[in-house]
């Protein structure tokens, strides 16, 4: 079986990546690259690494009309310009991944609030599941639109869900401090991400409420059925991919969530819980679409977890694949990797 696929918003870093994955599925075939300023260019002119057919395709315009044959439409486009390509591919029998953040909320309230923006196609929030893979197999198997979680929350929510379904946390803020590479930025033009900006720095940003804040709160209470607040401050780092989440959190028995975790993830191929005593790194998981978590036991009502992920992969294009991967009812690792690159 062979399901032919289009990515919009092909020349960004997520985008490559698709490419990367999909050229490597058994099942899946890039058929369409669609993109904004770069149509008209071969895509091997705007992407190096990009070679091969693939890099012989000529990029589309975003809004070009996609070929009947194309069965998956992932948009890997900005939030508030990913919304009508959703719309329109929907509208043509398509199944769409969605990589930008227009579908992450139940609401157009909560998303106005974090985004600060009007939704064009409220009617369709009804209809997306938020593919957090772990924890919506079911739905997502059974929908044609996956919101793909943001990366962010994707390494706060896999740490947290199996302790607030428990029911073990104490009813107080949650501190998430949380570092990622450039990469998470994106790849167009910004002073701030020049060299000579990042380099021997480390900075936080989007403060005072930062805007993933809100995706962390409404889907932790969505798969728990708990409402927890969250103080969220992520730094940028010097490197090009990678995340490191730190949770501060408080409650009872704490000597139990390791175990918590583990029995959670015992059968999941993407999610590591490391033994006790051990913590994980950015390097540990760089090129995966694994998640790994370690627990730091302080005492008997005081913890820290520490996720990591390759911000790319299970923060965008790896989860996205995973996802595609279930809505075609196919093996849910196809054409991803649990191994890191190393060294």
């Amino acid at each position: 079986m062979t399901i032919p696929v289009a990515i919009l918003g092909a020349t960004g870093y997520t985008g490559a990546e698709l490419i990367r994955l999909i050229e490597h599925h058994p099942h899946f075939e890039v058929a369409h690259l669609g993109a904004h300023s770069q149509a008209g260019k071969l895509a091997s002119a705007v992407l190096p690494g990009c070679a091969g057919r693939v890099g012989e395709m000529t990029l589309a315009a975003a809004d070009a009309v996609l070929d009947a044959a194309i069965e998956l439409v992932f948009t890997a486009l900005p939030h508030g310009a990913a919304a009508n390509s959703v719309a329109q591919a929907l509208d043509a029998g398509k199944k769409v991944v969605d990589l930008s953040a227009d579908f992450r909320h139940q609401d157009a309230d909560t998303y106005k609030a974090a985004y600060g923006l009007d939704h064009p196609h409220k009617e369709l929030f009804a209809s997306a599941v938020y593919g957090l893979c772990e924890h919506a197999r079911a739905a997502v198997a059974d929908t044609r639109l996956v919101a793909n979680p943001g990366c962010y929350p994707t390494s706060t929510l896999l740490p947290l869900i199996p302790l607030l379904k428990a029911g073990v946390l104490a009813d107080v803020p949650i501190i998430v401090d949380a570092k990622s590479g450039s990469s998470g930025a994106g790849r167009s033009a910004k002073t701030d991400l020049l060299y000579c900006e990042l380099n021997e720095s480390v900075k936080a940003y989007g403060l005072p409420r930062h805007r993933h804040a809100w995706e962390m709160e409404e889907w932790a209470a969505g798969f728990s059925g708990q409402a927890i607040q969250v103080r969220f401050v992520p730094h940028i780092l010097p490197m090009n991919r990678g995340m490191l989440t730190t949770l501060h959190l408080s409650g009872r028995d704490t000597a139990s969530w390791h175990a918590l975790l583990s029995d959670a993830y015992r059968d999941e191929s993407f999610v590591r819980v490391l033994p006790a005593g051990q913590l994980p790194s950015t390097a540990g998981v760089s090129g995966s679409n694994r998640c790994d978590i370690g627990v730091a036991t302080l005492s008997d009502s005081e913890a820290v977890m520490v996720s990591c992920i390759d911000n790319l992969l299970k923060g965008a294009s790896g989860q996205a694949i995973q996802n595609a991967n279930l809505m075609f009812g196919l093996d849910e690792t196809s054409g991803l990797s649990a191994h890191a690159l190393w060294p």
